[in-house]
């Protein structure tokens, strides 16, 4: 919750003075009544909502969903300097690439197998090859799922997770577990 005194905001945890010079301590807001704060000409204001800046803008606006042929102020299309058009990533993109990103660190960690494997014909353990299949078959149901959002709504749902019982369960696909963790 925000205060204002006077249309002016005043900060929590912050000394103010008042018009007729009084000076409050910084703790005062946090001490204070209601009625204490509505006597000194106080008022309470909401915050100003935050929004997930992975599919709104600051001021709410849902981001695109898909991407878009990037255009100047008069409408014409942008090219970049081998002539090619200028794309302007959606956030089904954005997300798609963020899952590629994450999946290949979660693999990077156990490619010395696979190089030991390719140099000196050492087998990979089962449980790490179970784990690397299983990463990228996440990764790919992952991105499945983003690509069947519709609307922002359904992306911010999918990012969610679900109450049941007091246990939070993720919506979305996870990655498997760590066979070393």
């Amino acid at each position: 919750m925000a205060f204002t005194l006077n249309g002016n905001p005043l900060a929590v945890d912050v000394a103010f003075k008042t018009s007729d010079g009084t000076q409050y301590p910084a703790n005062w807001l946090r001490l204070a009544t209601a009625q204490e704060k509505t006597d000194l000409g106080i008022a309470e204001v909401a915050d100003a909502p935050v929004y997930d800046s992975r599919f709104y803008w600051g001021n709410g606006t849902a981001k695109a969903l898909d991407d878009v042929n990037a255009t100047d102020e008069n409408g014409d299309l942008l090219k970049d300097e081998n002539g090619d058009q200028i794309v302007t990533l959606g956030v089904k993109s954005v997300l798609k690439a963020q899952e590629k990103v994450t999946a290949g660190s979660l693999l990077a960690k156990y490619d010395w197998y696979v190089v030991r494997k390719a140099e000196k014909s050492t087998a990979i353990p089962t449980a790490i090859t179970t784990y690397r299949d299983g990463v990228r078959t996440a990764c790919n149901t992952r991105e499945t799922e983003i690509d069947a959002c519709a609307d922002t709504a359904a992306l911010v749902t999918l990012y969610g997770q679900t109450e049941k019982d007091g246990v939070f369960t993720p919506n979305m696909t996870q990655y498997p577990t760590d066979p070393n963790s």
